[in-house]
């Protein structure tokens, strides 16, 4: 499914209010039987946040038919791994700015609804959109914000590499995202470590080691642990306000995010140690059992692996 020719492609990202989305997302819609567009919604959009170059919706709009385009003959799946790093250096955003649904409901019911049927439709028509909030909802389910905050949340600084890992293990980015641990950047890439390193190979291993991971993380201060360092916000907002300004976004090569500072591998590859041993008494293919939260110890038993 390629961008509907007869959709009104709007030159602005703006905002569609959540009660706005929520009457427009009609059972026709979930059906598949209508798509929606801008120029149905118009009279409803709010403006812009400001009239910085980040908000021209052109740049978006054909990133999501280039995605639609390359991934074709493929799963819809198979291009979050492709789309959610680009997506984030694309719409660049802080993550206040993220977490406004409006934002989310105008790029999902304006700007790209024919890209939410394509990647979420099924059905004989492939286009039955199975959940509304696929459209308009929570960030980790929404269609395109919960790549952005994929993205956003297991990048090591510029680098977009651990986002691609993440997002293509569907489990590894439906699971993950929906718990606290993932706000802890060196958490995050440990996570992803096990995954590079085939300690965790199937979506059952995935889902065993973010559940010790999860309920060590009750007792166990991370942050303690393994410290993360300071974001450089300056960095990150001179990044934010140049968009639009570089080089076009190359398809084939994957971008660079904002120099706020990466991860320290230190603090990483100690979760990921401890998240191993952790994960070796996972009740996975019947080893073992959980690990109780009494199990998982506490900083000071800890602190030398």
């Amino acid at each position: 499914m390629s961008a509907r020719r007869d959709l009104e492609i709007p030159e602005r990202i703006g905002r569609l209010p959540d009660a706005v989305a929520a009457r427009a997302i009609t059972p026709r819609v979930l059906q598949g039987y209508e798509i929606l567009s801008f120029s149905s919604l118009k009279d409803k959009v709010e403006d812009p946040i400001d009239e910085s170059k980040r908000w021209d919706a052109g740049p978006l709009r054909e990133l999501l038919t280039e995605a639609m385009r390359r991934f074709a003959d493929t799963a819809p799946t198979v291009s979050d791994a492709w789309l959610a790093p680009r997506l984030h250096y694309t719409l660049r955003l802080t993550r206040a700015e993220a977490s406004d649904t409006s934002l989310w409901n105008f790029i999902g019911l304006c700007l790209a609804p024919d890209f939410v049927q394509w990647r979420w439709g099924r059905g004989e028509s492939g286009r039955e959109v199975g959940q509304a909030a696929r459209f308009s909802g929570r960030w980790d389910i929404q269609c395109f914000s919960r790549l952005w905050w994929a993205a956003e949340l297991f990048r090591d600084g510029k680098n977009y590499g651990p986002v691609e890992l993440a997002c293509g293990n569907q489990d590894m980015l439906n699971t993950v995202l929906r718990t606290e641990i993932i706000q802890h950047r060196p958490t995050a890439q440990a996570l992803l470590r096990l995954q590079f390193r085939d300690v965790v190979r199937t979506g059952r291993d995935v889902n065993a080691a973010v559940s010790v991971a999860n309920a060590a993380g009750v007792t166990l201060v991370y942050e303690a642990l393994a410290p993360d360092e300071l974001q450089d916000a300056d960095a990150l907002q001179d990044w934010i306000l140049a968009a639009g300004e570089g080089p076009e976004i190359q398809y084939d090569t994957l971008p660079q995010g904002p120099r706020d500072g990466s991860v320290p591998s230190d603090s990483a590859e100690i979760l990921t140690v401890w998240f191993e041993k952790l994960f070796a008494d996972a009740p996975v293919r019947g080893k073992g059992r959980v690990v109780d939260e009494s199990d998982a110890g506490d900083a000071t038993q800890i602190s030398g692996i």
